[in-house]
């Protein structure tokens, strides 16, 4: 028994030592902190190189000989990750795990691109200045990619059209700064809650803007503070409108989170498209309001694909979008993952003698669970023949539908209590072909709630 337990004492010695020598073989992004910040860096970029090899393994590429790695396929697709401002130091979070999710998708050449020595600085000014740097570093490695691939005639070496930037904050005005250095021939940038300060107001060569790659998709999370207001893609994204967040603190009292939050969540949001099993649709729309509002839910404008997906699998819209120019889009998300919503177009025709305006809750039930959604942002009327139409966004997917419980209120607690007369009343799904749902004569009481059972609708062609 005594010799079992030292063979094994030894073995988990032996084991933890490889790993400490692994994890020192290992390159990990620059890691500063507040004193940095408050000296200031000078700026230096450093290239972690990754591979579905070294998925959890980044490896120190040269800037002067790339080649040397063996790993360095260029017959590969490359990827380059590029983060934004540092004022704290600190490496960011979700790093590694972006770098994981991509692998996972496609088999890469992962650059991330770590200028924390730059990025890492409390006077912001200097760090926007550094951007230009690190642009022309990028610049210099993807110039020696395509003249080698050209050199030894390489059929398959690297294309600037197989090349994807996605850049966070800075990191997205970095990776435009790159792509109009060849002409906008990359094939794709990806821009997550560009930076703001400093580059609202500028002219094109002065930010990111379509012509910097064939592609260039955006998302907008804290345009109100961090990030940018305006389109800057062929397809721009206004998450949950474009400025505050569900989930994220309202008050300045909730600490360093209040700054950040908004505008980290570009990056949540991108790498769950990454995972896939729940994706964002997204509605081309003139403003936020029009979109709550359900005026933005038809996609006939893109054919049988319908309206596009938000993330990783926007590409597959590309050619639709490059065709029909700048086009902004809107969502709405949950407050933590899945981030998804399923939403229903909801057609709503009452019989009420005078107009009533009012808010409604919607909760569907599948007699397990249930999902809410209140109409709150505005009241709505409800006119006699007159059909109201709704866009109803639910927290989950509840299949099958087996009830819906509505809930009527005017809001107004000193009038006589109101009655809303429902001739019809149809939820249409949108983000599946499964088919619409309807009830017929219904009367909703004010406050109080009407639990029915929806029955397929008549003039449906499944």
């Amino acid at each position: 028994m005594v010799s079992k337990m030292v063979f094994w004492g030894l073995l988990h010695v032996m084991l933890l030592l490889f790993d400490s020598y692994a994890a020192d073989e290992c390159e990990k992004m620059t890691d500063l902190n507040i004193p940095d910040s408050i000296a200031g860096t000078v700026v230096d970029v450093r290239l972690l190189f990754y591979t579905r090899a070294n998925a959890f393994c980044g490896q120190l590429l040269s800037h002067e000989d790339p080649f040397s790695n063996p790993d360095f396929d260029l017959s590969r697709p490359t990827t380059f990750l590029i983060h934004g401002y540092r004022p704290t130091g600190s490496p960011p979070v979700w790093l590694y795990k972006f770098v994981e999710f991509l692998l996972v998708r496609s088999d890469l050449n992962v650059f991330v691109v770590d200028w924390n020595r730059g990025a890492t600085n409390i006077d912001y000014r200097k760090v926007v200045k550094n951007t230009r740097v690190v642009a022309k570093k990028l610049t210099e490695l993807i110039q020696k990619m395509l003249s080698t691939a050209a050199k030894n005639n390489l059929d398959k070496g690297a294309v600037l059209s197989s090349i994807h930037m996605i850049g966070v904050s800075l990191g997205a005005h970095i990776s435009g700064f790159t792509g109009a250095n060849f002409g906008g021939e990359i094939g794709r940038i990806t821009a997550l809650d560009p930076a703001g300060p400093k580059f609202t107001g500028q002219p094109e060569s002065e930010r990111l803007d379509p012509s910097d790659a064939k592609f260039v998709d955006v998302l907008h999370t804290d345009m109100d503070a961090l990030g940018y207001r305006n389109l800057l893609g062929h397809i721009d994204y206004y998450a949950n409108g474009g400025a505050d967040q569900p989930g994220c603190p309202k008050t300045i009292f909730s600490g360093s989170q209040y700054f950040k939050c908004d505008h980290q969540r570009s990056v949540f949001l991108y790498l769950s498209s990454l995972n896939g099993s729940c994706p964002i649709i997204a509605y081309p729309c003139d403003s936020y309001t029009d979109f709550l509002d359900g005026k933005c839910m038809d996609c006939s404008k893109f054919g049988s694909a319908g309206c596009p997906v938000f993330g990783h699998d926007a590409i597959l819209w590309k050619e639709s979008l490059v065709k029909f120019g700048e086009t902004r889009t809107y969502f709405q998300t949950n407050k933590a993952s899945p981030f998804c919503k399923f939403g229903y177009k909801v057609d709503i025709v009452t019989w009420n003698k005078k107009k009533h305006w009012g808010y409604l809750t919607m909760t569907l039930q599948d007699g397990q669970q249930e999902s809410q959604f209140e109409l709150k942002h505005k009241a709505f009327a409800f006119e006699k023949y007159v059909e109201t139409s709704l866009l109803a966004q639910f927290d989950r997917d509840i299949q099958p539908v087996k009830t819906i419980t509505l809930k009527f209120c005017t809001a107004k607690s000193f009038c006589p209590k109101n009655k809303l007369r429902i001739l019809s009343i149809r939820l249409t799904p949108l983000n599946s072909t499964s088919r619409p749902l309807c009830r017929y004569d219904l009367v909703l009481e004010e406050n109080k709630d009407v639990t029915f059972k929806p029955i397929p609708c008549e003039d449906s062609n499944f």
